[in-house]
């Protein structure tokens, strides 16, 4: 999800309340215009008004992300639903905001409405966490007159996206921190352990084992060039990073292979083939065009391997092919998927179909994560094995050889 790029500041002003009273304080907002608007809503006198940086903790705490969004959706669909006029929303959820920057955000679209603009657009102008994805759905929802009911159906889709996103994430953490530490403790062991080792190993006057003399030869080049392997690692690191960026070719590569991984590609394919039917599904039932819904599944699509498919798909689609023969010639999607949709298209049922398709796809990413510790614990032991045992064992075989002479 884009983050907004609008920035906050802290403004640090003095003022008189109606009374005559002198006050002061600190108020976040864009602009020092922003600033001064929400102090005249407080009735504040302004004297004098400064602009500073806020603190980063105070920045963070105070600056609004795509789960703001999901809460905010989520209360307007409720009050919505329970007949609460538009105005008195957006002023209702103002008043409760906790974060400086979503009160900013609902008082833009607030005042942009009471100059005419509709809701879809008034929240595009407002800041660029309402993606086009979410405000053509608020524009359907404007024009058929059931605006609670698309705002339900963009929270369902979108926490069920943040759900499925944050187990992927979690499926990730727990083996990147093993492989991490394993990691750390074999350089460490080779930078501080091993050498005084070696000291030991010298006064032997006798050939050490080859995986032995490899270890030490290992260590003795974390010792005299480790800065520039370093340098080296963070070079390749910043080199890769650009070519991301800039290369759509590195980029689509990079997501290939990404795919390919194993286990973790697995987890990846079915994240991103749950998020483009959900979608779908929601685009479809919200009565926006297939063509639409395929376009803005794309642009939502997290890889950019299967921004391309699914481009392929929409060019197929809007030369008058089927969705399920447009899907079935890319070859990028499961044969499950591509039945299912075949018979919610022959049916007319296909938002119904592609939901399921998502939840099948969800709830299979659910049990690989849940499941996730049993199936890479036996890897886990391996590797660490491999890395900290070995070196245990090049340490120790030289003493072997020693008393195997001495016996």
């Amino acid at each position: 999800m884009t983050s907004n790029t609008k920035k906050l500041y802290a403004f640090q002003w003095r003022g008189n309340t109606s009374k005559g009273a002198k006050i002061k304080g600190q108020i976040l907002a864009y602009s020092e215009q922003d600033a001064r608007s929400i102090l005249a809503e407080q009735r504040v006198h302004i004297v004098k008004i400064k602009r500073r940086a806020p603190s980063s903790w105070v920045k963070r705490s105070n600056t609004a992300n795509a789960k703001d969004i999901t809460m905010l959706t989520r209360q307007m669909a409720t009050m919505l639903e329970a007949g609460v006029p538009l105005g008195e929303t957006l002023q209702l959820l103002k008043s409760s905001a906790k974060k400086a920057e979503m009160k900013l955000i609902i008082s833009q679209i607030y005042s942009h409405i009471e100059a005419g603009s509709s809701l879809a657009q008034a929240m595009k102008s407002s800041s660029t966490l309402f993606d086009q994805f979410y405000c053509d759905l608020v524009a359907t929802g404007e024009q058929t007159g059931r605006l609670e009911l698309i705002f339900a159906r963009i929270c369902i889709y979108r926490e069920k996206g943040e759900e499925t996103r944050s187990k992927v994430i979690k499926a990730m953490i727990y083996p990147g921190i093993v492989f991490t530490i394993a990691l750390l403790v074999s350089v460490g062991m080779l930078l501080f352990v091993i050498p005084t080792f070696k000291d030991i190993f010298s006064s032997f006057n006798s050939e050490l084992p080859w995986f032995t003399q490899k270890v030490l030869g290992v260590s003795d080049a974390l010792q005299n060039y480790g800065l520039y392997i370093l340098l080296a690692i963070a070079l390749t690191v910043l080199i890769v990073k650009a070519s991301h960026q800039k290369s759509y070719k590195f980029r689509l590569q990079a997501s290939r292979f990404s795919l390919r991984i194993p286990i973790f590609g697995d987890v990846l394919t079915k994240a991103t083939l749950a998020r483009f039917t959900r979608t779908l599904a929601t685009t479809f039932s919200a009565g926006i065009p297939l063509l639409n819904g395929l376009a803005a599944a794309g642009k939502t699509a997290n890889n950019t391997y299967f921004k391309l498919v699914i481009e392929e798909v929409h060019k197929q689609t809007s030369g008058g092919r089927p969705l399920h023969r447009a899907i079935q010639e890319t070859e990028a999607f499961p044969d499950m998927m591509t039945q299912m949709v075949m018979i919610g298209e022959e049916s007319g049922s296909l938002d119904d179909m592609l939901n399921k398709v998502a939840g099948l796809y969800e709830a299979d990413v659910d049990n690989t994560v849940d499941n996730l510790g049993k199936i890479l614990e036996p890897m886990i032991i391996v590797l660490l094995g491999l890395l900290i045992g070995s070196l245990v064992v090049a340490m120790y075989l030289p003493m072997f050889n020693l008393l195997n002479v001495l016996g």
